[in-house]
């Protein structure tokens, strides 16, 4: 995969690509990324990307010219079909779904926003799709991209150290993640579970997807509601609910 940002602050992201995960996984090269300047591809003499929208209002808005121009660039320089990733509040709530279905691509093309917003022509006639990682309103896309890129990018083939990690991640399964405990097993009289020690792995596997269930029940009954249950769901969720 390669990935392709678009935005005037490329020094943002100079800490989140030079640590953890992605600097190792960058290292191994499960994929690569270019930082844009869209501001290198401007035309205004000034160096300008941004005017006054037309019938007035508060703010800049964006121009299209340098952002059409930077698009083109990296389109040409790999010769692919990207799915170009607008970063915008007006998009579509980011989940793990989608995660999972951009680390399909073989090129992504996130376009970080600033000032008021867009041209719209941007949004109708560049990007394939609109994200938003939340009903907030940020400075600019950046943060945004970067949690996509987090997001996706640990999803790649042999990026994460074991690979039943990530599947089993909250969300990846459609529930929240069961607890997890490691040693020592007794911590100022806080105990682990006696079921992670008794090394039945059957008891073990029915334990951690009942609370699983237990900690979606608790925090997330919205997930529950779109969630296929299995008969050993229902029967271990019709427990949970008595408890409650």
């Amino acid at each position: 995969m390669h990935i392709d940002i678009l935005t005037l602050f490329p020094e943002m992201f100079t800490g989140v690509f030079q640590s953890s995960i992605l600097n190792k996984a960058h290292e191994k090269e499960k994929f690569s990324y270019d930082l844009v300047n869209f501001r290198d591809y401007t035309e205004n003499k000034h160096q300008k990307v941004d005017d006054y929208p037309y019938g007035g209002g508060a703010g800049m808005v964006l121009t299209p010219q340098p952002v059409f121009d930077a698009v083109d660039a990296a389109v040409n320089n790999r010769q692919t079909k990207p799915k170009i990733v607008l970063m915008c509040p007006q998009g579509e709530t980011y989940s793990q779904k989608k995660a999972e279905e951009l680390a399909q691509e073989e090129h992504l093309i996130l376009i970080c926003g600033h000032y008021e917003g867009y041209d719209e022509r941007i949004r109708e006639h560049l990007a394939t799709e609109e994200l938003s990682i939340g009903d907030y309103v940020l400075t600019g896309g950046e943060l945004g991209a970067m949690v996509v890129v987090d997001s996706v990018v640990r999803l790649l083939p042999d990026v994460l150290g074991n690979m039943d990690s990530a599947p089993e991640d909250s969300f990846s399964t459609g529930l929240l993640e069961h607890p997890h405990y490691t040693r020592p097993s007794d911590f100022r009289g806080m105990k682990v579970p006696d079921v992670l020690t008794s090394g039945d792995h059957e008891r073990i596997r029915r334990w951690r997807r009942s609370e699983a269930l237990r900690r979606t029940y608790e925090r997330r009954r919205d997930l529950l509601e779109k969630h296929p249950l299995t008969d050993e769901d229902a029967r271990l969720l019709e427990a949970i609910r008595e408890e409650d």
